[in-house]
C-alpha cells in the first residue's frame, strides 16, 4: 500500500487528525496487531478530537475572555463568601440552556471577573457561544456603531450569542442613549440567552444606575428576577494572587 499518497489525500480532504494518527500508527510496531476496525476507530477518534479542539479554539477567540480562567482553577477555599453549592451547579451550564442569568456582586479585587471568565470558558467547552464585554467599552462600541450605521449588526451579534458577559456594570450612571440600548439588549435576550453581570454596586442600587424609573423597572425586571446571585465579600485577593487572576 502506498502510504504517502494516502496521507496526502487525507490532508487534501482536511482530515489532518486522521493523517497524523495514521502516520503514528505506521511508525508503531505494536499497531500491526490491531484489527482494521481498531485502526479505523483510532483514526476517527483522533479526527474527532482535533476538530473539537479547533472548534473550542474558535469559540474562545470569539469570546474574547478577559482572563485565562477555568473552573478547575477557581479557589473554592478563598474567604470571600462564594456559595460552593451554587457554583458547582453553575459549572454544569444548565442555567445557560434554560436560560437564566447570573449576577456576581462584590468589592474590587474579590475575583468577579475571574469567576465570570471561568464560567464563560466552561460554556465554550460545552459548545456554547460566549462574548465578553466590559460595560463601559460596550456602550462606547454601541455609540460608535450608531454613528457608523452598524448598530443593527452589533445588536444582532449580541442577540445571537448564547452567553453574554457584561463586566464592571454600574460604575457610572447610564445616559438616556445607554438606557435604551441596554433595554434593547436585555429584551432581545429575554428567554433566549443568558447573561453574566458583574458589579461592585449592590443590586438594590441598580435603579439609581439606570436613572429613569420606568426603564429601570423594565430592564431589571428582565434580569434580576431571572438570575442566580453570587454575592462575594472580604479583602481583595490581589494580595495573595497574581493580578490577572482576580480582577
Amino acid at each position: 500500500m502506498l502510504i504517502h499518497p494516502t496521507i496526502e489525500r487525507m490532508h487534501q480532504l482536511g482530515l489532518t487528525g486522521m493523517a497524523d494518527a495514521f502516520t503514528e500508527l505506521q511508525d508503531n510496531p505494536q499497531a500491526a496487531e490491531l484489527s482494521r476496525e481498531d485502526w479505523l476507530g483510532l483514526l476517527l477518534d483522533r479526527e474527532h478530537t482535533v476538530r473539537d479542539d479547533k472548534r473550542l479554539a474558535r469559540r474562545l477567540r470569539t469570546a474574547r475572555l478577559r482572563q485565562a480562567a477555568t473552573v478547575e482553577d477557581v479557589d473554592l477555599r478563598a474567604p470571600r463568601g462564594l456559595d460552593r453549592s451554587l457554583f458547582r451547579k453553575l459549572v454544569t451550564c444548565r442555567w445557560i440552556h434554560e436560560p437564566h442569568h447570573l449576577i456576581i456582586i462584590g468589592p474590587t479585587g474579590i475575583g468577579k471577573s475571574w469567576l465570570a471568565c471561568a464560567l464563560g470558558h466552561k460554556a465554550c467547552r460545552e459548545g456554547l457561544s460566549v462574548l465578553y464585554k466590559r460595560s463601559g467599552r460596550l456602550f462606547a462600541e454601541l455609540a460608535m456603531a450608531r454613528g457608523d450605521g452598524q448598530l443593527p449588526r452589533l445588536m444582532r451579534t449580541l442577540e445571537r450569542v448564547r452567553l453574554l458577559i457584561l463586566d464592571d456594570w454600574g460604575l457610572e450612571p447610564l445616559t438616556a442613549e445607554q438606557r435604551h440600548d441596554l433595554l434593547e439588549i436585555v429584551d432581545d435576550r429575554h428567554d433566549r440567552g443568558a447573561m453574566i453581570i458583574t458589579s461592585q454596586v449592590p443590586v438594590d442600587r441598580w435603579h439609581d444606575v439606570v436613572g429613569d424609573p420606568t426603564l429601570a423597572d423594565a430592564i431589571l425586571d428582565r434580569i434580576v428576577h431571572n438570575a442566580y446571585r453570587l454575592e462575594l465579600s472580604g479583602d481583595s485577593l490581589r494580595k495573595r494572587h497574581k493580578p490577572e487572576a482576580v480582577t
